[in-house]
């Protein structure tokens, strides 16, 4: 069964780490790379989702980097990071991998590294730990808020060729809260609402929307109408034509209960892709790190300590999900 944590609610970080900056050749432009904490540590790797930057990470790696080497990166579009040319195809999720590898092996090249990440850095984050080439490079995988597009895709056909009232629901609400996704859709549209009123407002659409206080950043529209592409090159394609993805390191899924965009449903029976799973339901909503970063980055350093030979605590325990024999044979297939 999941295992469910304390709610959320407003906490400061306690450490005053030095962040150090500095570039990454990546296959196709420069990638802006921060990192907090001591290099002999277990390295640490966040990414970011949309329409955020690394920078969203700051205060979560302030509560961890007295206990990890925390790296943060701007994915290509976002942030200090090139900008890529050639439409929506460089946002494909193969050259987001390239990146990521690009990144783990300057940071890391003879050690593995654990892996965070939230929204789109989570939905590219799966296609690294479902990667048969990285396998090796990850210890672990702590996704929030975001799916494996390809495991959305059948769990999307399942419902619908096993049309129940309640697998049925559950296909409305995620369609529901997917608004946003037809949106981007849309030709220019999307970025000339970034570059507008939304890039200028999103602050205040997070305070309004999701109680959630950030102040206005330079680059907001910039990160919110390239990051568009992310939706454009890969959604259609991986739901409509998913791939059999399994998971190559453990996985850590943090289920917020109370996210307005990611239906919680969608992280459940996970354990046909994972091998080593644990699954908890977090009362938060879907920016939950950037609201609360000292209960975010609690469940990321139990469970990466669990991963470093510590004993798992009782929430860990009772998170912990088992595949059944018939999901353990057809992983091996």
């Amino acid at each position: 069964m999941p295992a469910s944590t304390p709610t959320a609610s407003p906490t400061l970080p306690t450490h005053a780490a030095t962040a150090r900056h500095f570039t990454v050749r990546g296959p196709d432009g420069d990638l802006a790379v921060t990192t907090w904490g001591e290099a002999h540590l277990p390295v640490v790797v966040f990414v970011h989702g949309y329409p955020d930057n690394s920078s969203k990470w700051a205060d979560v790696a302030q509560e961890l980097c007295g206990d990890f080497h925390v790296v943060a990166y701007d994915v290509r579009g976002a942030g200090r990071s090139f900008t890529p040319t050639g439409g929506s195809g460089a946002y494909k999720l193969e050259r987001l991998c390239a990146d990521f590898q690009a990144v783990i092996d300057a940071v890391s090249p003879q050690r593995p590294v654990h892996l965070v990440a939230h929204d789109w850095g989570s939905i590219q984050a799966w296609e690294f730990a479902t990667e048969p080439r990285l396998a090796g490079r990850l210890l672990s995988y702590t996704t929030a808020s975001g799916p494996c597009l390809d495991h959305v895709g059948h769990w999307m056909r399942d419902r619908l060729l096993r049309p129940t009232p309640m697998n049925l629901l559950q296909v409305i609400k995620q369609l529901l809260k997917s608004w946003y996704i037809y949106l981007f859709h849309l030709p220019w549209l999307p970025e000339a609402l970034w570059r507008g009123v939304l890039g200028r407002r999103w602050h205040q659409v997070l305070r309004v929307l999701e109680s959630t206080h950030v102040a206005p950043r330079e680059g907001q529209a910039r990160d919110g109408a390239n990051g568009v592409g992310l939706y454009r090159a890969n959604m259609l394609p991986r739901l409509l034509s998913p791939r059999k993805r399994h998971a190559h390191a453990p996985v850590q899924v943090l289920a917020l209960m109370q996210d307005h965009y990611v239906n919680p449903a969608l992280t459940q029976h996970l354990e046909r892709w994972v091998p080593t799973l644990w699954r908890r339901e977090v009362q938060g909503g879907h920016w939950l790190s950037l609201k609360n970063p000292r209960l975010f980055a609690s469940l990321v350093r139990e469970f990466i300590h669990h991963i470093e030979g510590q004993p798992a605590s009782a929430a860990l325990q009772r998170a912990r999900v088992r595949p059944t024999p018939a999901q353990i044979a057809a992983q091996a297939r």
